[in-house]
């Protein structure tokens, strides 16, 4: 659907010495459109002032800066100045695309591990209730069965926003969305309404971008006091899981979920076992007992199918129903993927894992099921936290009874 808007809708408070139609908003010189708004902001490595001829080139209809102006790079003298820019993204994005966001249920899932897992599993329950669901993460965005890679977790502000529009236009009615750590720091999901917020955990990742876990912590908990929250779903046998859930607004509504015997959950896992059938557990929600037997691979994804669980209930899905949808979901793919393992092959687990904990538990979780040797095939290349090769080389020679390293 092709969207115009005066630019002067979006930035009422600013006085501008014309008022361009607009049929977009694009922070990329390269992606502009005709008639779209230009947004030159300081990037990583560049401004986007530095851009302005290749947006202009491509038809842009508007430049916005926010100022001041960096003296190498003058804005033109057509180039609007808007205070504050960067922090107005999201709204202007939101307005522009008619709060996409509000017009769905929208799960946000933000943690060091199981945001994949958790997003795809839960777009997968929806989808099996008859609720036309979308996911936005690692794998990519789209409606559920037309999932299109993009190569990031979370998009940046203004593509997200026209990603959410795209998703409610295509008569998306729940999204299920990875908020990651970066995301929630750099504003990438400002204005976006969440119904609910899922926590998964917290462990080693991303210190080369946030310093310490301190930090690492701090940006994650920006999901759980936002306006418009309703529920926060938090993992408690997690250390900081149990003290984030005490710190959500009064008028959310807190609903814990355990494995591992949190006297506190709202949601958890009783009388769990591992076999070649995947894991079997009691789901108890709020005393209410049902059997639960998953495909899925390992211990950890208890802790993904609660998340779920926990999501559902806030959205006032019923016990029964919870678990019977739980027992039929699949594993996603790249996640504790079992292939062969009949008639004498051997078997093969594939999982994304990419930090010390998730390989531990991606390989201890493997020892759960099946019986003989154990070969573990790895990488961390690249400079990012250089600091956790040695952590993942520790722990696969601890775990595995044959180690190669890609």
């Amino acid at each position: 659907m092709s969207q115009m808007m005066l630019l002067s809708q979006l930035l009422p408070d600013v006085v501008l010495s014309h008022d361009p139609t607009i049929t977009g908003l694009v922070l990329d010189s390269r992606a502009v459109r005709p008639g779209n708004a230009f947004v030159a902001i300081a990037g990583f490595g560049a401004h986007g002032l530095g851009f302005v001829d290749q947006a202009r080139a491509n038809g842009a209809g508007a430049i916005l800066f926010e100022p001041p102006a960096p003296a190498e790079l003058p804005a033109p003298a057509d180039a609007i100045a808007v205070p504050g820019l960067r922090h107005r993204m999201g709204a202007m994005a939101d307005q522009f695309h008619g709060h996409p966001s509000r017009a769905m249920t929208m799960v946000g899932v933000t943690g060091t591990n199981g945001k994949t897992s958790t997003v795809q599993l839960l777009a997968q329950a929806w989808h099996l209730l008859g609720t036309r669901s979308g996911s936005i993460g690692t794998l990519g965005v789209g409606l559920y069965g037309d999932v299109v890679p993009t190569g990031f977790t979370t998009p940046l502000v203004l593509q997200m926003h026209e990603v959410l529009a795209q998703l409610r236009d295509g008569g998306g009615q729940a999204v299920a969305m990875e908020v990651s750590s970066h995301a929630l720091d750099q504003g990438r999901v400002d204005a976006v309404h969440y119904d609910v917020a899922v926590f998964t955990n917290l462990t080693r990742d991303h210190l080369d971008y946030h310093g310490d876990m301190a930090q690492y912590g701090a940006a994650k908990a920006k999901l759980f006091h936002r306006d418009g929250l309703t529920a926060a779903v938090v993992n408690l046998d997690d250390s900081f899981g149990s003290e984030l859930l005490r710190t959500v607004g009064e008028t959310v509504r807190p609903i814990g979920v355990s494995s591992r015997g949190a006297a506190q959950a709202t949601v958890r896992a009783d009388s769990l076992t591992l076999d070649g059938r995947g894991i079997a557990f009691d789901l108890v929600v709020d005393g209410q007992r049902q059997p639960v037997q998953s495909p899925l691979l390992g211990r950890f994804n208890v802790d993904n199918l609660l998340a779920v669980a926990g999501a559902l209930y806030a959205l006032d899905h019923a016990p029964a129903a919870i678990a019977a949808l739980l027992s039929q979901l699949q594993p996603i793919a790249g996640r504790m993927n079992r292939l062969g393992g009949e008639g004498g092959l051997p078997t093969v687990v594939i999982d994304y894992a990419h930090t010390p904990d998730a390989l531990e538990q991606a390989l201890t979780s493997v020892q759960g099921h099946l019986a003989g040797r154990l070969i573990c095939v790895f990488g961390c290349g690249g400079e990012r936290d250089t600091g956790k090769r040695p952590q993942m080389a520790a722990i696969a020679e601890q775990h595995a009874d044959v180690v190669i390293v890609t």
